[in-house]
C-alpha cells in the first residue's frame, strides 16, 4: 500500500505525508512544491543512515515494481483533481488491473471508480456513524467496499454491508485476537504491520 500526493507541478509522488518536514527536515507542501525541488530532498536519513539519499518516489516508478500476480492498493490522499494524471500514469503501465485504490474522501473514491470502472476502489472510514448512514446509498456510487478501522467492525455493520453487495476491509490489525474476531464476521482482507507474524499467530488458533 502506498500514499499519493498531486505536486505543484502535476507529478504524481508516493508520501505518507501531505509535507516533507518529519522525513527531510525541510518543510515543503507537495502540493505546492514542483517535483524536481521534492526530489532534491533525502528522505532517507531520518529512518537510518543506511538509507541516506533516498528520493521521493514517483508513482510510475513504484508501479513498475508490483510483482507478477501482486496487487498494489493506492490510497489518494488528495482531491480528484490527480484523477487525470493518474488515468494516464496508469493507462501506460501496462499493469492496470494490478491496482486498487482507496480514499478517506467519499467524493474522490466516488470520482475514482467512474475513472477505473473495472479497477476495484474502497471508501475508507474510522467514523461508524457516518459509514453507517451512508449504507444505503453506498451502493449507488458503484464502489466495490468499505475499508475501515478494525475498532469499527461489528456484526451489525457487516450485516448491512452484505445486503448491499460491498465487501469490508479491515485496518490496520496487530492483535490475533483482533484478527480472529474480524475473521469470524466474515473479513476477507486485513491489513497489518506484521503480516507474516500474524498468519503464524492464527495458525494456531481455531476461528469459527
Amino acid at each position: 500500500e502506498v500514499d499519493i500526493h498531486l505536486t505543484g507541478d502535476n507529478k504524481i509522488m508516493v508520501s505518507h505525508d501531505s509535507n516533507t518536514k518529519r522525513t527531510s527536515g525541510e518543510d515543503y507542501i507537495i502540493r505546492q512544491t514542483d517535483s524536481p525541488k521534492l526530489r532534491r530532498l533525502d528522505v532517507g536519513s531520518f529512518k537510518d543512515s543506511k538509507y541516506k539519499n533516498e528520493k521521493i518516489p514517483f508513482l510510475k516508478e513504484v508501479i513498475k515494481t508490483i510483482p507478477v500476480n501482486k496487487k498494489l492498493v493506492v490510497e489518494i490522499k488528495c482531491k480528484s483533481e490527480v484523477l487525470p494524471y493518474l488515468k494516464k500514469i496508469v493507462s501506460g503501465s501496462g499493469k492496470k488491473e494490478q491496482l486498487i485504490f482507496i480514499a478517506f474522501d467519499w467524493q474522490t473514491i466516488a470520482d475514482t471508480k467512474k475513472m477505473f470502472p473495472s479497477n476495484k476502489c474502497y471508501w475508507l472510514s474510522s467514523n461508524r456513524n457516518d459509514v453507517m448512514s451512508r449504507m444505503n446509498t453506498l451502493q449507488d456510487s458503484g464502489i466495490d467496499g468499505l475499508d475501515l478501522h478494525f475498532s469499527i467492525i461489528d456484526e451489525e455493520l457487516v450485516g448491512m454491508a452484505k445486503k448491499s453487495n460491498l465487501e469490508v476491509l479491515a485496518w490496520t490489525v496487530d492483535d490475533p485476537a483482533e484478527a480472529k474476531r474480524l475473521i469470524g464476521l466474515g473479513i476477507k482482507s486485513i491489513t497489518t504491520n506484521k503480516p507474516d507474524w500474524l498468519k503464524s499467530a492464527l495458525s494456531g488458533m481455531q476461528v469459527k
